[in-house]
């Protein structure tokens, strides 16, 4: 099994022992079975090895897939604990890997905070529309707090980089106080 359609009509792909790769199309009557188990085809799993019973539909490239075996199943994927997203976890290295850096800074006031968006005033660009992801952090006084902590005329740095549209997405919004040299 190379790919398949999240609904329960739609196409898959197999490769053959030979490495070619074929297209069937399935819908509900489609059976399927993996360890003496029906199930659907959105159950199915790529890499998993499969036999696939099919019948030709008039002028259609596609083949019509009537039934579907799994031979080789892959172990199903351990379910992962989150936590709530109201919660607050500090960042954890373990779990994730690599954390987006962002190779553009912004420093400036906050103009206008919406769901998923803060504007943010600077000296040199104007006012720049800045996307905030699920995995935005912020950090008050250098502790990790939550995006409600933010406030108009607030003034931020903002860590980021540009996305595949264009649009600047925020890592890392941070703001507090400068601390005094001590001598």
């Amino acid at each position: 099994m190379l790919e398949r359609d999240a609904g329960t009509a739609g196409e898959f792909s197999v490769r053959a022992s030979d490495y070619h790769v074929l297209r069937f199309r399935y819908d509900a009557r489609t059976v399927v079975d993996r360890e003496q188990a029906n199930i659907d085809v959105p159950a199915l799993r790529p890499g998993e090895q499969v036999e696939v019973i099919a019948a030709q539909m008039g002028d259609d490239p596609l083949r019509y897939a009537r039934a579907i075996h799994v031979t080789v199943a892959l172990p199903a994927p351990a379910a992962r604990r989150r936590a709530p997203p109201s919660r607050i976890r500090p960042f954890d290295a373990a779990e994730n890997r690599l954390p987006p850096q962002g190779d553009l800074s912004l420093s400036g006031v906050i103009v206008r905070l919406d769901a998923g968006r803060l504007v943010l005033r600077t000296r040199t660009a104007g006012e720049q529309t800045i996307l905030l992801r699920q995995d935005t952090r912020y950090l008050d006084n250098g502790e990790l707090t939550a995006q409600a902590s933010l406030q108009p005329t607030m003034h931020v740095n903002v860590r980021g980089s540009k996305n595949l549209y264009g649009d600047v997405e925020g890592y890392q919004v941070a703001w507090g106080d400068i601390l005094e040299v001590h001598k």
